[in-house]
């Protein structure tokens, strides 16, 4: 789809500049609501919450508030474009999180590169937000980042373009595995990229059940032999005489691109095994096109980051609901298990059928096959059931902190789908 440069522009400036904005939640009508709401009646809440700090989440934004924090050093494919030129991708963002989960946003752009200083900055401000959504910032430093973050605050932290990048990538390998006929613990999978996401894929891929990882960076295969590697690509050396990608992939069930436009290539693709799963996700060009892949290999099942190719790998799968699921069960973190819960939420959905609403937003038939692997970004049921997974798992390892002795996941997946349901016909 042709985005003109004007389109754009004009998009984004009118009829006013940017594309968030605050809203009252309260009437504001009368004097008495101007006592309540601000002096005096606002001194009892105050003080409630001096007394019990947990009744932040009764009586104020706090539970329903996720801070969207970057210093945009890795924008898009745009790279180190400088904090403000970041901020309409983090306006962006906050979109997504309201409309697919009703989740609100404030966009922070934060001047640090340093990551120290960055750390101390959202210890500073957490607070205010029931969890931390940290988006573009560059490797190695996301990874020091978020693991110190992780440590330091109790609240979700999850930087998306790791983590959601593999929960989707893994809910969709998981249903490629299984209409391919092959088992997930005998795949070999080849990941051609070592930033955050193909490290974060990596390490998820593994926690689904993947025993072999070959990963290669522009230098070629991750391997012992190597003296250049960072700790976060040391943790994939294999001990091997492969040197190049082209050597990896010969015989490999699986490839996972996170890396650049035509690393790929047809005749490295006429090499793989029988029925080989191409998951290219760079952006906006692919590693491979799927045309290019459908002329050598009948048997292969693609999957690309584009929303103009079946299979989309679109990291709004994730986010939006795994922080929903993650805030209304007032999690301290974003853990393993609910990562796992939320990709195989996603993958049990695309089995499912789809509602003919959903099936005329994209114009064809949509069933579980090789061309629908993943549920679609418009599918209203991607709330309830990834949201309530996302839940039901924090419960479950304990790092729900709300009372959930009763919690009861068909009820607040119900819940949810009305919310849906009362926001469509407001709208």
């Amino acid at each position: 789809m042709e985005i003109t440069s004007e389109e754009a522009l004009a998009y984004h400036r009118y009829p006013r500049p940017g594309k968030v904005a605050t809203v009252n939640t309260k009437s504001f009508a009368s004097q008495r609501d101007l006592a309540t709401a601000y002096t005096p009646g606002v001194a009892i809440p105050c003080k409630a919450i001096e007394a019990d700090p947990a009744a932040a989440y009764d009586y104020t934004a706090k539970g329903n508030l996720v801070a969207v924090i970057t210093n945009s050093t890795a924008v898009l494919g745009l790279g180190d474009i400088g904090t403000l030129a970041g901020k309409p991708v983090m306006e962006g963002k906050g979109v997504l999180f309201k409309e697919f989960a009703d989740v609100d946003v404030f966009d922070i752009e934060v001047t640090h590169k340093d990551p120290e200083k960055f750390c101390e900055t959202v210890e500073a401000i957490a607070p205010t937000f029931g969890g931390i959504n940290l988006e573009d910032i560059k490797a190695p430093e996301c990874f020091i980042i978020e693991e110190r973050l992780k440590r330091t605050l109790d609240i979700p932290v999850m930087h998306d373009d790791q983590h959601g990048t593999a929960i989707v990538a893994g809910a969709a390998l998981l249903n490629a595995v299984e209409l391919a006929g092959k088992r997930i613990d005998k795949i070999r999978v080849v990941i051609n990229g070592a930033g955050a996401a193909a490290i974060a894929c990596g390490h998820f891929i593994k926690s689904l059940g993947v025993t072999q990882v070959i990963m290669c960076d522009s230098k070629g295969v991750v391997k012992h032999s190597r003296t250049d590697l960072n700790p976060y690509k040391a943790a994939f050396a294999i001990e091997t005489d492969m040197n190049i990608l082209a050597e990896a992939i010969q015989g490999a069930d699986c490839f996972f691109g996170l890396s650049k436009a035509g690393a790929l290539s047809d005749i490295m693709v006429a090499t793989m095994a029988d029925n080989p799963l191409i998951f290219a996700m760079a952006n906006p060009t692919p590693e491979i096109m799927p045309d290019a892949v459908k002329a050598i290999r009948s048997d292969a099942i693609m999957a690309t980051g584009r929303s103009d190719f079946p299979n989309q790998i679109n990291n709004v799968l994730g986010f939006p609901f795994i922080f929903r699921g993650a805030l209304d069960v007032r999690a301290s973190a974003i853990n393993e298990e609910m990562k796992i819960a939320a990709a195989r939420a996603l993958a049990a959905l695309a089995k499912e059928p789809v509602p003919e609403s959903v099936q005329a937003i994209y114009g064809r038939p949509l069933h579980f096959c090789a061309d629908y692997i993943i549920p679609t970004p418009f599918d209203p049921r991607l709330l309830g059931k990834v949201a309530g997974a996302v839940a039901q798992a924090a419960v479950e390892s304990g790092v729900a902190r709300m009372d959930t002795s009763g919690f009861n996941r068909e009820a607040y997946e119900k819940e949810l789908a009305e919310r849906i349901e009362s926001g469509l016909k407001k709208g």
